[in-house]
């Protein structure tokens, strides 16, 4: 955890449309070069109209049946996952130096979230020292990949609501053959909106003890 005289701010913008991958990659790259000492950090809550992304080392053949869903290639770690609507995504923007954190910590607490996220509502998940991520059983839910540049990181997360999986169905999920997806909604009947789960993150980033200032901003 940080110095109290070194908590950074953490500014939330909580995305209530869809928005398009391009933009907010492009946005999240521009930000990053951009930053110094004294830039707050941010997160940012969405939901991506429907898209494939591409790891920076990722292998075309993971991507097994060609379809109208576009594929935009990125820089992130990883290989090609599906996003798009009833899926939320959280990008983390943080200085890590700032933080005193590394890139296991950064993964390590995104996965944390995602699990504690899932504990909430009764779904009992956990993470694989040897493929990221965070399961149910061996049916995989939330998926993570980052990008690091001069100790600061951007992309992040996706936590699987209520979307349609079939677009996961055209790929190797992550780059791994036969991988199956699986949603909240197949878990819990009664299970919590994308609005609900913004909610749950930005308390528990408030509640953290990382940073001196949480402002959530609706985008």
């Amino acid at each position: 955890m940080t110095d109290a005289l070194q908590k950074p701010t953490l500014i939330i913008r909580q995305y209530s449309q869809l928005t398009p991958y391009q933009d907010r990659f492009l946005e999240m790259k521009q930000l990053t070069e951009q930053r110094d000492a004294n830039t707050p950090d941010e997160l940012w809550i969405l939901q991506h109209h429907e898209v494939l992304t591409q790891g920076q080392a990722g292998k075309a053949e993971h991507i097994l049946i060609p379809s109208h869903i576009p594929v935009v290639q990125t820089d992130r770690g990883g290989q090609v996952t599906w996003h798009g609507p009833g899926q939320l995504v959280a990008y983390f923007l943080f200085d890590l130096n700032r933080l005193g954190w590394n890139v296991r910590t950064l993964v390590s607490y995104a996965e944390n979230l995602m699990i504690a996220l899932l504990k909430k509502y009764g779904i009992e998940a956990y993470a694989k020292a040897d493929a990221p991520g965070v399961y149910v059983a061996e049916r995989k839910i939330g998926s993570l990949g980052f990008k690091i540049r001069k100790g600061r990181s951007y992309h992040g997360l996706a936590l699987n609501i209520d979307c349609d999986l079939s677009g996961f169905q055209t790929i190797n999920p992550c780059g791994y053959a036969g991988l199956e997806m699986v949603r909240i909604q197949d878990l819990v009947p009664d299970y919590p909106s994308f609005e609900t789960l913004c909610r749950d993150i930005i308390e528990t980033l408030e509640h953290s003890g990382y940073f001196s200032e949480v402002q959530t901003i609706q985008a």
